[in-house]
């Protein structure tokens, strides 16, 4: 029966494909979407491998390791750093219009950025500091602007109908150009001079302040609009209205594909420019087109196309109707045939899945979108190719984190469970992709979905969707400064997440700042889940126990956000006593001097008292089980009800029945938890 249907589909598609031949030469171009994205949480070496491959530096720029940032001019290079310019590009062409129907794509990048003014007070004139950043999207990756005031965008060589298009950040005013002051934004269009300029000075933001700046740009292809916004000196929230929001044409000063990335430059006042993030991503759309003329195979086709259409020329009108109509009956019968005969196939595969389906069967069986699967280990090492070091996320004692691909096209992160992992456990493999398996069906706007799993040649891997902010531990103790309404509303995820996760009977139990990772929208994720499947098998003590020790990790984690340091510090020999977050956090309550642990780079736009009172939620988490440690459900509503009182600390840590150590991954560890707490 299967042979006969395959036989009849066969037969159905060949008299389909004779009937619609002409209309599939004739039909309209296919779109498509090419869409491209990448992301860089810092420029630092240790955590970019394959910095120097992705970016190009041009002219007076380098990458500071110290700093994690693009830095334009290189202070290092040269004793006297005015007047020089450079560029950071990324490597790769962008396609960023239709060259068919000239639509621009539609893109989208936010980054952070640092000015500093080199040049001494009494130094500057009237027109302020030195000269500024440009994001650029230019036609190559060799060509370095003029210093000065053209900020590195276009130089001597440029003509007037050079295709370039940069939004700059200028920190001085120079009338020949049109500028109204030494704090705006504009956008420049082929020309040096803005096509539109905004007075930054309005929204209550100043550029050479000296404090990290977020910028986010987005176009809008199809419907040619620019949105601009700039975010406050050390705040990431996405500002609701934009500073720019207008129709503009950016297709005349587009080429099909083109380079994007950063320039500045120095004059006679000097200014060290600092990108410290940078995501971008774009989308456009393009056109498959079927064979034309010119091909072999178009050839063929137009040939019998042609030989059909004569000989059916010399048929009358009348006959032409029938014939047709005819085919297309016959199609549509043979079209319910093979579905009968899908039907009898399918059921004839169940019952054969009764009495085993084979691996292969198992892995390419089709599934709904985005519903969790189990993956081959070809598939997985292709998508992260063989499992490259290039292409290695981070590691821990479990096993390796990847980013892969896809073949669909989608990103995600794979973690391979090491080897001396399972061998350590081996008694638990089967327990260990069970409990992956039951919580890849758990669905939370908290929780990091994973996408499937891998049983194959005695491997265990878990795929996750990939999110390219990274965690949580890169942007608290790297680049950057995490502003405190950002730093407030990961605390409220996270425990949001934590609670949904305790109230199904299920823990992390794998709880630190690397576990936690910011989406696009900066909304806190947990992921990298220890997978302890609590309540089964009348585990109930396990599951009272293994949630209590979340409980106690997220109060250390609200202790690390707060004071944007880790729980575990290396510092001088004289500051011993800090080394250790939790022991430092009490000391500090217990002489009534909280607000010593908040993070001075927050700067003043920090609210104490509400910082003092989530340290305090922190604290009350570190307490021992019998002695007043909340539940993740009245953590949630404590943090959510800031009206709510907190029960009253003690005045000194109570003795600890267990010592804490906070080198651990978490406290209950591997898959059974003792009465440490």
């Amino acid at each position: 029966m299967a042979s006969m249907s395959h036989i009849l589909l066969l037969f159905c598609f060949f008299n389909l494909r004779t009937y619609l031949v002409s209309s599939v030469y004739s039909a309209s171009d296919v779109p498509i979407n090419v869409t491209k994205h990448f992301s860089f949480l810092d420029f630092s070496f240790t955590n970019n491998s394959r910095l120097v491959h992705d970016l190009k530096l041009l002219g007076n720029a380098k990458f500071s390791n110290e700093k994690g940032s693009l830095q334009i001019p290189n202070e290092s290079q040269e004793t006297d750093i005015r007047h020089q310019a450079g560029r950071g590009l990324y490597s790769f062409p962008i396609r960023l219009l239709d060259p068919i129907t000239k639509t621009p794509a539609s893109f989208q990048t936010t980054f952070s950025f640092q000015l500093n003014n080199l040049t001494t007070n009494s130094d500057l004139s009237d027109y302020g500091g030195g000269s500024g950043l440009t994001f650029i999207i230019v036609p190559d990756e060799f060509t370095v602007g003029r210093p000065g005031p053209w900020l590195g965008m276009l130089n001597d060589a440029c003509e007037n109908d050079y295709k370039a298009v940069a939004i700059e950040f200028d920190t001085r005013k120079n009338p020949e150009f049109g500028d109204p002051n030494d704090n705006h934004v504009g956008i420049n269009l082929g020309s040096i001079v803005s096509t539109k300029i905004i007075n930054v000075s309005d929204v209550g933001v100043s550029l050479k302040d000296g404090f990290v700046h977020h910028a986010w740009i987005d176009y809008d292809g199809p419907r040619r609009r620019i949105d601009i916004r700039l975010g406050l000196a050390n705040d990431e929230v996405y500002p609701i209205k934009p500073i720019f929001s207008e129709f503009m044409d950016l297709s005349p000063y587009l080429n099909e594909y083109m380079f994007v990335g950063f320039s500045a430059s120095t004059g006679n006042h000097t200014q060290i420019h600092n990108i410290l993030s940078w995501n971008f991503t774009s989308n456009s759309q393009a056109f498959l087109r079927y064979p034309s003329s010119e091909t072999c195979q178009g050839k063929i086709m137009l040939e019998k196309t042609t030989e059909t259409t004569a000989t059916t020329d010399k048929n009358s009108n009348r006959n032409k109707t029938p014939r047709s109509f005819l085919i297309f009956v016959a199609a549509v019968v043979l079209a319910l045939v093979v579905l009968v005969g899908f039907y009898f196939i399918s059921k004839h595969r169940r019952s054969v899945s009764k009495s085993g389906t084979s691996i292969e069967e198992d892995i390419h069986r089709p599934r709904p979108p985005n519903k969790p699967r189990r993956f081959a280990f070809s598939a997985i090492s292709s998508s992260t190719r063989s499992f490259s070091e290039i292409e290695e996320l981070g590691s821990d004692t479990r096993g390796v984190y990847y980013r892969g691909k896809l073949s669909n096209g989608s990103q995600v992160a794979v973690k391979r469970f090491s080897t001396e992992f399972l061998n350590t456990h081996g008694s638990d493999k089967k327990r260990l992709l069970k409990e992956i398996k039951v919580i890849s069906h758990v669905r939370h706007p908290n929780l990091l979905p994973i996408r499937g799993w891998c049983q194959d040649n005695n491997e265990i891997i878990a795929v996750y969707e990939f999110v390219p902010n990274g965690s949580l531990d890169k942007w608290l103790f790297g680049a950057g400064v995490l502003p405190w309404t950002r730093r407030f509303k990961v605390i409220k995820d996270v425990a949001d997440g934590l609670s949904f996760l305790h109230s199904k009977q299920l823990a992390h139990k794998n709880m630190k700042c690397s576990s936690v990772f910011l989406d696009v929208s900066f909304r806190a994720v947990l992921g990298d889940f220890g997978f302890v499947l609590l309540g089964a098998e009348s585990k109930q003590f396990e599951a009272v126990v293994c949630n209590g020790a979340d409980v106690f990790e997220f109060g250390v984690i609200v202790l690390e956000v707060i004071g944007g340091r880790p729980r575990v510090e290396e510092t001088d020999e004289g500051n011993s006593e800090e080394r250790n977050l939790l022991d430092f956090a009490w000391n500090l309550h217990e002489t009534d001097e909280k607000v010593k642990l908040v993070d001075r780079r927050m700067g003043s736009l920090i609210n104490l008292e509400q910082a003092i009172r989530v340290m305090e939620i922190g604290l009350l988490c570190t307490l021992n089980e019998n002695k007043g440690r909340p539940s993740m459900e009245q953590v949630v509503e404590l943090l959510h009800n800031m009206e709510k009182p907190i029960p009253e600390l003690p005045k000194t840590r109570p003795v600890a029945l267990f010592p804490y150590n906070s080198a651990n991954t978490g406290l209950c560890n591997n898959y059974s938890c003792t009465l440490k707490l």
